[in-house]
């Protein structure tokens, strides 16, 4: 694994996720130690990212591969190289096919997964509102999913990760966030019924997670 990453997930990332979510992990023994694997979450906040990259035990950080729009990510050299080299994307391009080309938008995550990474997707293909509220669910998940039917699909709800830095937004607040990690799902042999399950498995996590509340309004004297 790149030294530098490692040290920026081990001494940056964590730190900073600790810091301002305070994330609990229900049932992080579901999470995958190796790949292919497919990690599919819900989508609130650039925060989504940061906190996947640092719940996972310290072997699997080096296969860890979050899917980011190629757009966003790499509009700038600098950005590029941070993106690419330090939280590790998967770049794609949104928007489906270049128009007039054959482009497959999803290779670089096939490709990432022939090669035994752990994949992180937002479904929803894009951040939604502080809510928690979940989009409509894109059909890329199950495309991966039918091309890779070996490698489970892992539902994981983040609540409350939207509130610390929500879209449009750049200070972060501190706030305790739950990660529920669902059962792994398995390719069922058809997309649209495929999407309709990593739906339900969401939503039935999404029922049982815990009110959050601000860090700050913590009470120290609890016990």
């Amino acid at each position: 694994m790149n030294p530098i990453r490692l040290a920026f997930l081990l001494f940056v990332a964590m730190p900073l996720a600790r810091l301002f979510t305070g994330a609990d992990v229900v049932d992080r023994q579901r999470l995958p130690a190796k790949g292919p694997a497919i990690i599919a979450a819900n989508h609130n906040s650039h925060v989504d990212t940061l906190l996947l990259l640092t719940i996972f035990p310290l072997a699997a950080l080096g296969r860890l591969r979050p899917v980011a729009a190629a757009d966003y990510f790499l509009k700038g050299p600098m950005i590029g190289w941070f993106s690419r080299r330090i939280i590790g994307i998967v770049p794609i391009v949104r928007g489906g096919p270049a128009a007039g080309t054959n482009e497959d938008v999803l290779a670089p995550a096939r490709e990432a997964l022939a090669r035994g990474d752990i994949i992180i997707i937002f479904p929803e293909g894009t951040r939604g509102d502080a809510s928690d509220a979940m989009g409509r669910l894109k059909a890329g998940v199950a495309r991966l999913a039918e091309a890779f039917p070996q490698a489970p699909v892992i539902p994981v709800w983040l609540e409350g990760a939207g509130r610390v830095l929500p879209k449009g937004t750049l200070v972060p607040v501190p706030m305790n966030c739950t990660v529920l990690v669902g059962e792994p799902l398995a390719w069922c042999g058809e997309r649209t019924a495929f999407i309709d399950r990593l739906r339900a498995a969401l939503l039935d996590l999404k029922a049982k997670a815990p009110p959050q509340h601000w860090i700050e309004d913590e009470d120290p004297k609890a016990a």
